[in-house]
């Protein structure tokens, strides 16, 4: 067991180099010798774990995305112990994706770096597709439970407006990267959870009735 963890602390110190020299100094920084110095390791060990550029880029947009769906997950675990409207606790989670402060924008540049390298090699393409379509997926299921509870229209399709909302939540990613201070003096924080709030206010026009049904009903 202690050799398995030793293992798993050096990928996570590898992810964690290459996510700092992406945000620091772009792709093309990545490197297996600059990875090993920015890690503490020696090139050679870096090796053991990752032979080339494209398994480091890959490692790397695993972890990130390991952390953004932990931290979504943290947020649907909250809502359901503390009964929160599923629309509530969709737009904390959907939060987690744009790059609102530094650890967020260093994960966002590590996700696009991914994507370029993606458009020239079919293996990396098929994570970044995959990737997509969980969050897509993710997002048809939260609306399908507001079907389900009275938050969302029974007769709405929930999957194109998952499309939609990714579609959001992607653009917006986007938007508040290259404008971090916001727009015409918005906050981009405050920008954010506008546009989010009224996206989802367009699908989720009800309320739950297991929040809104008398205790003793």
């Amino acid at each position: 067991m202690p050799r398995t963890a030793d293992h798993d602390e050096r990928r996570r110190q590898i992810a964690d180099a290459i996510c700092e020299l992406i945000s620091e100094h772009g792709l093309d920084a990545v490197t297996v010798a600059r990875t090993a110095g920015a890690a503490g390791m020696s090139v050679g060990l870096v090796q053991h774990y990752f032979r080339t550029k494209d398994q480091m880029l890959l490692h790397a947009f695993n972890e990130v995305g390991a952390r953004i769906r932990s931290r979504a997950d943290e947020h649907i675990r909250a809502g359901a112990e503390h009964r929160r409207p599923i629309s509530r606790v969709l737009a904390e989670a959907m939060r987690e994706f744009i790059p609102l402060d530094d650890r967020r924008r260093t994960e966002f540049r590590v996700t696009r770096a991914f994507a370029g390298r993606a458009l020239d090699a079919p293996a990396l393409a098929e994570v970044d597709v995959e990737t997509a379509r969980q969050l897509r997926e993710d997002i048809a299921r939260a609306v399908h439970h507001g079907k389900e509870c009275g938050e969302v229209e029974a007769d709405l399709d929930h999957w194109p407006a998952a499309v939609r909302l990714t579609a959001v939540t992607e653009g917006l990613a986007m938007q508040v990267y290259r404008d971090p201070a916001g727009v015409n003096g918005v906050p981009a924080d405050e920008l954010s959870a506008s546009v989010i709030a009224a996206e989802l206010a367009a699908v989720f026009t009800g309320e739950c009735r297991q929040y809104t049904a008398p205790a003793d009903a």
